[in-house]
C-alpha cells in the first residue's frame, strides 16, 4: 500500500517526470539544425531548445501530478471520480486536489516559500548597497540579483491574495460547496510552481539583466537567462487567467439565495474587481511574451528594430498588461482591509456601496494609465496630458476606499488585535504610496524621479506596504479558520511592530535618496550616499529579522503546540465563522440563506446569515 502511494500520481511522481520531460525536451529542440539568434552562432545558444524542454518539463510535471487522469478515463469510458483526494490525510496536500480549502492552504504555504526566496535575493542586494563601490557581487551578478528578487515578487504576488484565501473563503462567503471549475483550481496553483521553479533556473543559464520588465531590445541580445523569464511569466499569465476566469464564474452563477449583488462581503468585491483584471490583462502579457520567445527562437522582428521592430512597442504593450497588474495587487489588500475594520470597529462597513464604485472605478481606469510609465521614453507629447489626467483620476476612487475605512474607524470600538494592526498599517503605508506617487503622475517631476530609488521607494509602500500588510493581517486573521490551531498573539504583536517600523525606516529614507539622484538597478553610486544606504540596508536586515518571528510563530503554533482555535475568535458576524474550524470537506450540510445587511454590527440579532453548519468529519 506505501509502495503504491509512491509510486502513484503525487508531487515525487511529478518531479520525476518534470525533470524527464525537460531533458526530452532538450534533446528535440537540439534536432533543430538552427541555433536562435544569428549574433550567437559563437556561443552555440540554442533558445529553442530550452523552450522546448520548459514546455516539455511542464507537462510531464503535470501529468505526474495526474491532471491527465480525468481526460483519459472519459475517453476510456470509465466514470471519473469528482472529489480526487479530499479525504486523504496530509497526502492531498502534496498532489492534485480539487477540495477548493486544500488548493487555498497550498497557495499559501507555496507562495509564502517563494516570497522567502524573494526576500533572500532582497537582503543580498541592500548588502551589495552598503558600500557604493564593488563588495560582494560584480555588476553582471547584481542585475541579476535585482531580476529575480522583481520577477519573483511581482510574479508570485499576483495571485498572493486571490490563491490562499479567495480559493478559500469566496466559495464559503457566497454560500457554495466548491468553485466552480475545481479541477482549473487546482491547475492554477500548479502552474504557478512551476513557474516558480523555472525562474530559479535562469541562473544555471547566467542570469537575466532586464530587471522584472524584461524590455527589448536588451532582452532580444541577452542570453539564455532571458527564456526562463519568458517562460516564468507566461506561466503566471496563464495561471492568472484562469483563477480570475474560475472566480467570476463562481461568484456569477453559484450564489446562495438571498446573496444579492448589494449583499456581497466586500472581500468578494475586491476578488472580483482583481478577477476581471486578471482576465483581460493577464492575455496581453502572455501575447507579448510568445512575440518576444519568437524573436529569440523564429527569427521574427516584433521588436527587433534593426529588422523593423519597435522595442517601444514592447514597453506598450508590458505596461497595458503592467499597470492593471499593479491594481491585481491592491485591489484584493483593499479588500482584506474593509472586511476586518467592521469586525474590530465594531461597526458597520461605512460607505459599502461607496467602497464597491471605488473598487470597479480603480478596476475601469486602471487600463487608462499605463502610459505614464513611459513619460521619458520618447512618448508623443500631446498624450501626456490625457495620461497625466488619467492618473490623477485614478486616485479618486482611490480615494472612496480610504474614506470607508476611516468612516468605518470614526467612533468605533476599536480592539487592536493582530489582524487590526495590519490593517491600520495598511492605511499609512498605502497614503503614503499614493502621496508619494503623485510625483510619478507628474511629467515634470517624473522626469528627475523617473528611474530613481524614488520610484522604486513610492513602488514599494504601494505594493509592500499596501498588500504584504494585507497578505499578514489576513494570515492572522484566518489562518486559525484554516488549520483549526490558534497563532500567538504576543508575537504576532512583536511581528508587527517591527515590520512596521523597518519597513518605514527602510523605504522613507530611499524617497529622499531618490530624489539626491540614486539611479536604480546600478551597483556603484555616489559616495556621499553612503551613510544613508547603510542605514536603509540595516533597516532591511531587521525587516528581513521581522519575518522569521513570523515563521517561528507559524511552525510553533501550527506544528508543535497547536492549540485548537475557537470557531468565531473574532466575534466576527461572516459566515465563514459561523462554521467549525477548520470547515469541513463539504462545507455546507444545507446551503445557508442570507439576510439584508453583510455587516449587522450593532443591529439587531437575525440579520446574519442563516447557517446550517456542516457536521464534522472523523
Amino acid at each position: 500500500m506505501k509502495l503504491r502511494r509512491l509510486i502513484g500520481f503525487n508531487l515525487l511522481t511529478a518531479v520525476v517526470l518534470g525533470v524527464v520531460g525537460f531533458y526530452v525536451g532538450w534533446w528535440l529542440g537540439h534536432l533543430v539544425k538552427a541555433e536562435s539568434i544569428e549574433y550567437f552562432d559563437d556561443t552555440g545558444q540554442n533558445d529553442i531548445a530550452l523552450f522546448v524542454a520548459y514546455f516539455t518539463g511542464v507537462v510531464g510535471f503535470l501529468v505526474g501530478l495526474g491532471f491527465a487522469n480525468y481526460p483519459v478515463q472519459r475517453l476510456l469510458g470509465k466514470p471519473p471520480s469528482l472529489r480526487e483526494k479530499e479525504t486523504a490525510g496530509i497526502g492531498r496536500y502534496f498532489g492534485l486536489c480539487t477540495d477548493h480549502k486544500v488548493v487555498g492552504i497550498q497557495y499559501l504555504i507555496g507562495i509564502g516559500a517563494f516570497i522567502f526566496i524573494g526576500g533572500l535575493n532582497a537582503m543580498l542586494i541592500r548588502f551589495e548597497l552598503l558600500r557604493p563601490t564593488h563588495l560582494a557581487w560584480n555588476g553582471n551578478n547584481y542585475l541579476t540579483l535585482v531580476g529575480l528578487h522583481g520577477t519573483m515578487m511581482m510574479g508570485m504576488m499576483t495571485s498572493g491574495i486571490l490563491g490562499p484565501f479567495a480559493n478559500y473563503f469566496v466559495p464559503l462567503m457566497i454560500g457554495a460547496r466548491r468553485m466552480a471549475f475545481p479541477r482549473i483550481e487546482a491547475l492554477t496553483f500548479w502552474l504557478l510552481m512551476a513557474a516558480g521553479t523555472i525562474l530559479m533556473t535562469a541562473l544555471a543559464f547566467g542570469g537575466f539583466p532586464t530587471g522584472w520588465t524584461g524590455y527589448a531590445p536588451l532582452s532580444e541580445q541577452s542570453n539564455m537567462g532571458v527564456d526562463a523569464y519568458i517562460a516564468f511569466f507566461a506561466l503566471v499569465g496563464l495561471s492568472m487567467m484562469l483563477l480570475g476566469l474560475n472566480m467570476l464564474v463562481t461568484v456569477i452563477t453559484m450564489r446562495a439565495p438571498g446573496l444579492s449583488w448589494s449583499r456581497l462581503p466586500i472581500f468578494v468585491w475586491g476578488t472580483i474587481t482583481t478577477s476581471v483584471l486578471m482576465v483581460l490583462a493577464a492575455p496581453v502579457l502572455v501575447s507579448t511574451l510568445f512575440m518576444l520567445a519568437l524573436d529569440r527562437t523564429a527569427q521574427t522582428s516584433f521588436f527587433n528594430v534593426q529588422a523593423g521592430g519597435s522595442p517601444y512597442l514592447y514597453e506598450n504593450l508590458f505596461w497595458i498588461f503592467g499597470h492593471p497588474e499593479v491594481y491585481v495587487l491592491a485591489l484584493p489588500g483593499m479588500g482584506i482591509v474593509l472586511e476586518i475594520l467592521p469586525v474590530f470597529a465594531r461597526k458597520p462597513l461605512w460607505g459599502y456601496r461607496l467602497a464597491v464604485t471605488g473598487m470597479v472605478g480603480i478596476m475601469l481606469l486602471s487600463f487608462l494609465v499605463w502610459q505614464h510609465h513611459l513619460f521619458v521614453s520618447g512618448i508623443n507629447g500631446d498624450l501626456r496630458p490625457f495620461y497625466m489626467l488619467s492618473t490623477e483620476l485614478i486616485s479618486l476612487p482611490t480615494g472612496f476606499i480610504f474614506v470607508c475605512a476611516l468612516g468605518t474607524l470614526w467612533a468605533g470600538r476599536i480592539r487592536l488585535t493582530v489582524p487590526m494592526l495590519f490593517a491600520l498599517a495598511w492605511i499609512f503605508n498605502f497614503l503614503v504610496g499614493g502621496l508619494s506617487g503623485v510625483f510619478l503622475s507628474d511629467v515634470p517631476s517624473d522626469v528627475t524621479t523617473h528611474g530613481s530609488f524614488f520610484s522604486m521607494a513610492h513602488f514599494h509602500y504601494t505594493i509592500m506596504g499596501g498588500l504584504l500588510f494585507a497578505f499578514f493581517g489576513a494570515i492572522y486573521y484566518w489562518v486559525p479558520k484554516m488549520t483549526g490551531f490558534e497563532l500567538n498573539e504576543r508575537l504576532g504583536k512583536i511581528h508587527f511592530w517591527v515590520m512596521f517600523i523597518a519597513f518605514n525606516s527602510t523605504f522613507g529614507p530611499l524617497l529622499v535618496i531618490g530624489f539626491l539622484g540614486m539611479p536604480r538597478r546600478v551597483v556603484t553610486y555616489a559616495g556621499y550616499l553612503q551613510g544613508a544606504n547603510e542605514w536603509v540596508s540595516i533597516s532591511a536586515f531587521v525587516l528581513g529579522a521581522s519575518m522569521l518571528v513570523f515563521l517561528v510563530n507559524l511552525v510553533w503554533t501550527q506544528v508543535f503546540v497547536r492549540t485548537p482555535a475557537a470557531a468565531n475568535p473574532w466575534g466576527s458576524k461572516s459566515i465563514e465563522f459561523q462554521l467549525p474550524s477548520p470547515v469541513p470537506v463539504h462545507n455546507f450540510d444545507r446551503i445557508p440563506t442570507f439576510g439584508p445587511d453583510p455587516y449587522p454590527y450593532g443591529g439587531i440579532e437575525g440579520t446574519r446569515p442563516v447557517v446550517v453548519p456542516a457536521r464534522p468529519t472523523a
